[in-house]
């Protein structure tokens, strides 16, 4: 009878959790289509967002897709070769005494609040960064991505540059406690064989623990890449500067889905404008779910070959 109850119990949390994704998605798609059918352009390749008469509405998240994959691959681009080596610094070369109480400082990067990101990209790192980016502006402007932006000023810090190594600060910690945990999982019978076959410490790594870790940093990083395309407040202090379009550059400054949304709270008193904020919202879910979707499929791949 125990085992009766406990498999139904489990069985009916995992259908649960599938019911509530199912329900934000209906959800999403019913106050989201009739925002669409009155909708003047190109949802998905319209540059325009003007939501202000719901009677002429011309919505298109050209601008806010950009804003959110370059804001999130420069954080991925910084944070991922961070974390694979604090993970194998954690994991290969930390004394056990250090070890522990600096995982536990990384993990509490998780915890700081994201408007206190926020504002310290804003107010700090935006100031610091300026000779960086004026550098690579000037050195490599003749690169579209790094050319000048929709802000009058490279240097503001106000741009998707600043947003992208804050966001790489917020997404460390996950991608590291990922990264950490599957390289600890090496099978130690590969590790004692390369010692034994007189392997180096770095020999090691390259032959048994990263081979065996690979697949699950990659899962690691896109978690944390997931949960980039979805931070609000900071990127809402950091890139809530711009009057003009993006130029496609590195240093735009602008709009995420959803810095979009929280922007826009005040029109949220007409179920057409709201239908509007929440397609984009229904685009944002749909990007997040699949990057969670791939991470886990990874991860899956990652354990499967790990006991074979």
């Amino acid at each position: 009878m125990g085992d009766k109850v406990f498999s139904s119990l489990a069985t009916a949390s995992g259908a649960f959790v599938v019911a509530v994704i199912a329900a934000i998605a209906i959800f999403l798609l019913i106050r989201a289509i009739p925002a669409l059918q009155v909708n003047h352009v190109n949802f998905l390749f319209s540059r325009e967002w003007d939501t202000r008469n719901p009677a002429d509405m011309s919505f298109g998240i050209l601008d806010l897709a950009w804003i959110t994959v370059a804001s999130s691959v420069v954080a991925l681009v910084i944070a991922m070769p961070l974390s694979g080596g604090i993970a194998l610094f954690l994991t290969r070369y930390a004394p056990r005494s250090l070890a522990r109480p600096f995982a536990y400082i990384v993990d509490l990067l998780a915890a700081v609040p994201s408007v206190v990101y926020g504002l310290w990209g804003f107010l700090v790192l935006g100031p610091v960064l300026k000779p960086v980016s004026t550098w690579l502006n000037e050195t490599l402007g003749w690169i579209p991505i790094f050319g000048q932006g929709n802000i009058a000023q490279v240097d503001s810090g106000a741009n998707v540059f600043t947003a992208g190594i804050v966001l790489a600060v917020m997404i460390i910690p996950t991608i590291t406690g990922v990264t950490r945990e599957v390289f600890a999982r090496t099978p130690d019978a590969q590790v004692e064989g390369a010692l034994a076959l007189g392997a180096t410490n770095w020999e090691v790594v390259k032959t048994t623990v990263w081979p065996f870790g690979r697949n699950g940093f990659v899962g690691g990083s896109m978690l944390g890449l997931g949960r980039a395309l979805g931070e609000t407040m900071a990127l809402t202090i950091i890139l809530s500067g711009a009057t003009a379009p993006p130029g496609y550059s590195i240093f735009d400054s602008g709009a995420t889905f959803a810095s979009k949304i929280a922007l826009g709270s005040a029109e949220f008193n007409n179920n057409l404008q709201v239908g509007a904020y929440i397609s984009a919202g229904l685009v944002l879910f749909v990007i997040t779910f699949a990057v969670n979707a791939i991470a886990r499929w990874i991860e899956s791949a990652a354990g499967a070959k790990g006991k074979s």
